[in-house]
C-alpha cells in the first residue's frame, strides 16, 4: 500500500476480496495502477468504436504520444496515422498548451496571480489540492487545462467548416493518463467538458503503429512548436514561461511534500510550481507504452529539431480578451471535505471521539491486512459502519482465544451427569487441536 493511500486516497477489501474507491479520497492520481504488482487495477477508458456515435471526429493526441515514437517517425505521419485510424481531423493538443502558456506569462508579468502560483495543468493535482490543502486553492492557476483550451478551439473551427451542430461532433483526447477522463466526466470548474471522450494511448498504439507504417499520407496541418510540445515532459512549461522563480515538482508524494510547505509559507518567493502526479509528468503516464527515459529522450531530440524551424507559436490569437475568453475557467474550484462524518456537528463530534478510542484498541502496526491502509483508515471505517473491528487479524486472534479460554471454563462447569472426566494430558491435547 503506498504512503499516498494512507493520507488521502485509499480503497478497502469488502467481501470476497474485492475492493472499493474511497470517492471522496480518491484525487485519481492511479497510482494503484501503476504499483500494484499483481497488475489487479487497470482504467477504463474510450473505444475507437465509439466514433460511430458521430458524423465528425476529431483527435486532440497529447504531445506524450510523440515520444512512444522513434525519430524516424514523425509528426505529421503520427498525425496523418490517426486520420487513417477514422478520425476526420486531428488537432494537436500541445496548440492548447501553448496558448495557455501565453496567457500565464502575462498574467505572471502584470502581477494577476497569488503567488506562489500553481499549475492547473494536472487534474489529480488540483483535486489534492482541492482535498487535503484546500486553504491553496486560491494558488491555482484559474485557466482551463491545455486539452480542454484545445478542444474549444476545434470545436469552434469544427463548426464553421462542417457546419454541423455541436452534438454530431465528436472531440477525443488521446491520453497518456487515466486522469483526464475523469477531469471530462467531472469537470472540476465547469458543468460540462468540452471534449467528446478520451481513448488511451496504450489501447491505439498497436494500430496506430500499423497505420502509420502503411500511409504515405503526411498531415499538412497546424503543429505544435516546441513551447507546447515540452509540456509533455517535467520542466517543459516552466521553460515555456520563461521565468527564474519557479520550481518543477513531480510525482505526487513529492507533491504533497511540496505543498505541505506551501502552506505553511515558506515559498512565497517563488512565482509559479509546475505540480505533476506522474514521474517525469504525462511522459511518464500510465496508459504510456514507452519507457519513460525513453520517450524523454526522444521529446527532447524533437524539441531540438522544431527549434531550428523558423517560426515560433503554431497558433495565435488577436487580443487578450479573446485568449481569457478562451483559457479561464467558467466557474470556481472548490474544496472537496476529505470525509464528512455526519451531517449532524453534534454527532460528528461524538464519532470523532468514537475513532479515537476506537484506534487506541487497534495494534498500531499499519500492516494492512484488514483491508484499510492504516489503523486509523480502519478505525473511520468501523465507525462509519464500513467494517467490524474483527477485520483486524490481531483483534480476531484476541476474540477467538478469548472465546477459547470462555469455552474452556464453560466445560468445567457442566453438570456432574455430563462431563467426561479427562486427565491434564488429554485436556492440553484437545484444547491444542481445536484451539492452536
Amino acid at each position: 500500500m503506498c504512503e499516498l493511500h494512507k493520507t488521502v486516497s485509499y480503497r478497502r477489501l469488502l467481501g470476497g476480496g474485492k475492493a472499493s474507491i474511497i470517492e471522496e479520497r480518491c484525487i485519481n492520481c492511479r497510482e494503484c495502477i501503476r504499483r500494484c504488482p499483481s497488475h489487479a487495477k487497470s482504467a477504463i477508458t474510450d473505444v475507437l468504436l465509439d466514433l460511430k456515435q458521430y458524423k465528425y471526429n476529431v483527435a486532440l493526441p497529447a504531445p506524450a504520444l510523440y515520444g512512444q515514437f522513434g525519430s524516424d517517425v514523425s509528426v505529421s505521419q503520427i498525425l496523418a496515422g490517426l486520420i487513417e485510424l477514422g478520425f476526420d481531423d486531428v488537432l494537436d493538443a500541445a496548440v492548447g498548451a501553448e496558448i495557455v502558456s501565453s496567457i500565464t506569462k502575462r498574467y505572471l508579468e502584470k502581477g494577476m496571480l497569488k503567488k506562489p502560483a500553481i499549475s492547473s495543468a494536472c487534474p489529480a493535482v488540483v483535486r489534492f489540492i482541492q482535498v487535503k490543502f484546500p486553504e491553496l486553492i486560491e494558488h491555482i492557476v484559474p485557466f482551463e487545462a491545455p486539452m480542454e483550451v484545445a478542444a474549444r478551439l476545434v470545436r469552434a473551427e469544427a463548426a464553421r467548416v462542417t457546419k454541423l451542430e455541436q452534438e454530431l461532433m465528436g472531440v477525443w483526447f488521446i491520453t497518456p493518463c487515466p486522469a483526464k477522463m475523469t477531469a471530462v466526466r467531472q469537470p472540476i470548474a465547469a458543468d460540462n467538458s468540452n471534449i467528446t471522450g478520451v481513448i488511451a494511448i496504450s489501447q491505439i498504439y498497436g494500430e496506430l503503429l500499423k497505420c502509420i507504417n502503411n500511409t504515405k499520407r503526411k498531415h499538412s496541418g497546424c503543429r505544435p512548436s516546441w513551447h507546447g510540445l515540452g509540456w509533455c515532459a517535467a520542466g517543459g512549461e516552466t521553460k515555456s514561461l520563461d521565468i527564474n522563480k519557479v520550481i518543477v515538482v513531480h510525482e505526487i508524494h513529492n507533491v504533497g511534500e511540496l505543498l505541505e510547505q506551501v502552506a505553511l509559507g515558506k515559498l512565497n518567493d517563488i512565482d509559479y510550481i509546475e505540480c505533476l502526479a506522474c514521474a517525469g509528468r504525462c511522459i511518464g503516464g500510465p496508459l504510456t507504452v514507452e519507457n519513460r527515459f525513453v520517450a524523454e529522450k526522444r521529446i527532447s531530440e524533437r524539441i531540438a529539431d522544431i527549434k531550428k524551424e523558423p517560426r515560433e507559436l503554431g497558433i495565435s490569437l488577436t487580443c487578450e480578451e479573446e485568449e481569457d475568453a478562451l483559457v479561464l475557467v467558467k466557474g470556481a474550484i472548490q474544496a472537496r471535505p476529505l470525509m464528512k462524518l455526519d451531517e449532524d456537528i453534534v454527532k460528528a463530534m461524538c464519532k470523532v471521539e468514537l475513532i479515537e478510542s476506537t484506534l487506541n484498541k487497534l495494534p498500531g502496526l499499519d500492516c494492512g491486512s484488514c483491508g484499510s491502509p492504516n489503523c486509523k483508515a480502519l478505525a473511520e471505517d468501523i465507525v462509519q459502519g464500513k467494517a467490524n473491528e474483527t477485520d483486524c487479524m490481531f483483534k480476531l486472534r484476541e476474540r477467538v482465544s478469548d472465546l477459547a479460554q470462555k469455552m474452556a471454563d464453560l466445560a468445567q462447569k457442566l453438570p456432574p451427569s455430563l462431563r467426561v472426566p479427562l486427565d491434564d494430558d488429554d485436556e492440553n491435547n484437545m484444547f491444542q487441536k481445536n484451539f492452536g
